[in-house]
């Protein structure tokens, strides 16, 4: 999920500010003598949040952080606690893995929600989305430790999946709202990414400290609790950092006044109807998942990615207490080497950034401009040395007679290769697809999500029919053909470019903006 639905905002923004420029700004237009037309003030206004000081920028970015962990850890928190929940409703997973349906039904909520509400919330401010989201969502957790049956678990957490992407959108359009230019988003996009994962993988830990003291009914209780202790702290602390919305307020306070004043954006006679949108939102997506080999194989490598992330919830369990014999809570709390991985991931895509922008030096396509294949550096690294690598580790240390701190180094380079691949890929369609980079990732995304809706329920039955060596090798191998796509794109990817009708516009684009610059 992590910038499929999340990162529309990132790739809006993508290339409206050449590198090296100042804030964006654009002379307002004049509609009629009686109409005053809000802009800003000047390329220099402090309201416009790209001209916010260093500290406020991350002063925001921070409470988006801090957002995006407390809600994503949701997602499989309560996987440690299956077995007493199958226990109290008496649910079987003797034929199907029916215990996963409440992970399921989160994926499925955070794959289908966002396509019909993202398009209704664009004309919204970053904190009326996030404050609401986040309050519905903090509400949804309360019903978790009272259910009285299964299919109000599974209702709850459809409707809590289907939130947290849409707090993730608020989240990353913080950044992109606040910083322009690459080299400036670099690390909050790279925190973003790893954040959502890391709090993804350290869901099973959390909710193996509770379940270890507590009824499974009171990972619901406490995890209501810290979600409602920190809404005081957005509500109190969070600025509007979307420049249209804040230009919108500064109309309405005048019209309040009697003058008549407004936006660019509300005297657009030519507004899309909102099911016209939503119907835009779905099309667009689908067509280039189907259409574009690029998105394709970059959907498929990281709905794969993110997926082991969810199967790990099943596997690890089934494995340390096979070998080891160890019980659902002690089998969470060996997850917490994922995170150690994934943050060593994050360290990655952050230091070799640079290796992007030297890129720029020998650019015959476009001179003077770093090469959007050079964006897939991370991800071939964790590809071949982080997914595939970790999973050949993974099944191949998992014997009794080895020590089980061998296949949990496993899981921790899965961790790296996941992070360095879903950030790597996405930096890497932003900058080939340019302004149609939102619908790009929006197919990613859409994938991802299904991956880790059905990807795990597989998981029980191919360890056990295969066994634990084999099960990680095919994962393993499906992993080895993923990762060798870059080097395709690597060697082959200004020609496959120069064939996709989306990514020629951006060819376009971007020697529009490097003769702009140039003739600076």
């Amino acid at each position: 999920m992590p910038f499929g639905m999340n990162g529309i905002q990132l790739a809006k923004h993508s290339d409206s500010i050449p590198e090296g420029s100042s804030a964006p700004y654009t002379i307002c237009p004049t509609y009629s003598a009686d109409v005053t037309t809000i802009c800003w003030n000047g390329p220099d206004d402090p309201q416009d949040p790209f001209n916010w000081p260093l500290w406020k920028k991350w002063w925001a970015t921070g409470l988006g952080l801090l957002a995006s962990f407390v809600c994503s850890m949701n997602g499989t928190i309560l996987s440690v606690a299956h077995q007493d929940i199958s226990e109290e409703f008496h649910i079987s997973d003797t034929t199907f893995p029916h215990p996963y349906w409440l992970t399921t039904s989160w994926g499925l909520g955070a794959a289908l929600c966002p396509l019909i509400l993202f398009p209704i919330m664009e004309d919204f401010g970053v904190r009326p989305v996030l404050l609401g989201t986040y309050f519905v969502f903090a509400c949804l957790l309360v019903p978790v430790g009272f259910a009285h049956n299964y299919a109000t678990l599974i209702v709850v957490r459809f409707f809590s999946g289907g939130c947290v992407p849409l707090m993730s959108d608020a989240v990353a359009s913080i950044a992109s709202n606040v910083f322009h230019g690459d080299r400036a988003r670099s690390i909050p996009i790279s925190l973003y990414v790893t954040i959502y994962l890391s709090s993804t993988s350290i869901g099973p830990v959390v909710g193996a400290s509770i379940l270890q003291f507590l009824p499974w009914r009171w990972i619901g209780h406490m995890e209501t609790i810290w979600t409602a202790a920190v809404l005081p702290i957005f509500a109190l602390g969070l600025s509007e950092s979307r420049g249209s919305a804040i230009l919108q307020a500064k109309a309405r306070s005048l019209r309040s006044d009697g003058k008549n004043a407004y936006t660019a954006a509300e005297l657009q006679l030519d507004r899309m109807p909102v099911y016209q949108l939503v119907i835009k939102s779905m099309k667009r997506p689908l067509y280039m998942l189907l259409t574009e080999w690029v998105v394709f194989v970059a959907a498929l490598w990281a709905a794969f990615s993110l997926g082991t992330i969810y199967l790990f919830t099943q596997s690890v369990e089934q494995v340390y207490a096979e070998l080891y014999g160890w019980d659902a809570v002690k089998a969470g709390y060996v997850q917490s080497a994922i995170v150690i991985g994934e943050i060593l991931g994050c360290v990655l895509c952050i230091s070799t950034n640079r290796w992007y922008h030297d890129s720029a030096a020998r650019n015959v396509e476009i001179p003077g401009v770093p090469i959007p294949e050079a964006r897939l550096y991370p991800s071939i690294i964790g590809g071949f040395f982080g997914v595939t690598g970790g999973m050949f580790i993974y099944g191949w240390t998992s014997y009794p007679s080895i020590h089980w701190m061998a296949p949990t180094v496993g899981l921790a380079m899965v961790g790296f290769g996941t992070t360095a691949v879903i950030i790597g890929n996405a930096n890497y369609l932003i900058d080939a697809y340019s302004k149609y980079a939102a619908s790009a990732l929006g197919a990613v995304g859409l994938v991802e999500n299904v991956a880790i809706a059905f990807l795990p329920l597989a998981t029980p039955a191919m360890y056990t029919d295969l066994g634990f060596q084999w099960a990680s090798s095919v994962l393993a191998f499906v992993s080895l053909a993923l990762a060798a796509t870059p080097l395709v794109m690597l060697r082959w990817g200004t020609v496959i470019r120069s064939r996709s009708p989306f990514m020629r516009e951006a060819i376009i684009d971007r020697r529009r903006g490097s003769v702009e610059r140039a003739s600076r």
